[in-house]
């Protein structure tokens, strides 16, 4: 009797050249997943790969701009031509630019629009089409807990990840009726090359291996919000139910002031 081999697990994740993305592919990979990972930066996927070459899976690198609508769909075509039908999909890419209120302009919103939010939607669209005519896929968008609420300095990078939030929730019923599985990611702050340069201090930082531990347990349940730190995402989750004069009153106080 011949036995088959049980198919190797097989994920796609974006904006995987550090921090968040970087942590969960490895963490995958260390689970035995073959895992492709997407990013503007060829060289640090190419060191990525280096680094799961004594792990029990593997880490394959196809560089990406997510920006680029059909550039997505033709990374998303190629890995599943190259490696096999996807198991899973993390939609981490992403960046964040503080914007000074009173020095408010277009072009930093629309960056943060354009990889955060767009950058999503670009990916989203092949994987949905696919994921629904074979009736299964799960999918993570990396949102964050600055989407929750209005939060001073993240006009634009909030305003992309509360996008990113409500896109999911409507989205999600529709995709459970197609057997595909839809989750919310939303951290708070974590020790990233971006949060490096946050100015500020970050309540409840957490650091990144952690991070990806929470959301790699996460998706392997199908409940819709993953959501960490727990007491910083209790703090936001009551932040969205006061009212506009009192949370005013908090956040008044957070808004940094010219020297």
């Amino acid at each position: 009797m011949t036995v088959v081999a049980p198919k190797q697990k097989l994920a796609w994740i974006t904006g995987a050249s550090q921090g968040i993305g970087s942590a969960v592919a490895l963490r995958l990979a260390a689970e035995g997943w073959t895992v492709a990972v997407s990013a503007r930066q060829a060289d640090k996927l190419s060191e990525l790969s280096r680094a799961s070459e004594a792990l029990t899976g593997s880490i394959v690198p196809f560089e990406l701009d997510v920006t680029d609508a059909e550039a997505c769909t033709q990374a998303f075509e190629a890995i599943e031509e190259q490696q096999g039908a996807i198991d899973l999909v993390i939609l981490n890419a992403g960046t964040h630019e503080p914007i000074d209120g009173k020095r408010f302009s277009v072009a930093p919103v629309r960056k943060l629009v354009e990889i955060n939010l767009m950058g999503t939607v670009n990916c989203l669209a092949p994987v949905i089409e696919r994921f629904v005519e074979r009736q299964a896929g799960r999918i993570g968008v990396v949102a964050s807990l600055a989407g929750y609420r209005g939060l001073p300095t993240s006009s634009g990078y909030g305003a992309s990840k509360a996008g990113l939030i409500n896109m999911c929730e409507a989205l999600r019923p529709e995709l459970m009726e197609q057997n595909v599985v839809l989750s919310c990611i939303t951290p708070g702050f974590v020790r990233t090359p971006l949060t490096d340069r946050n100015p500020f201090p970050m309540p409840f930082l957490i650091d990144v291996d952690t991070a990806a531990t929470r959301i790699v347990k996460g998706l392997e349940s199908n409940r819709f919000e993953i959501t960490f730190p727990r007491r910083f995402a209790y703090i936001m989750k009551f932040m969205r139910i006061l009212p506009y004069w009192a949370y005013f009153a908090i956040t008044r106080r957070t808004v940094p002031h010219d020297q």
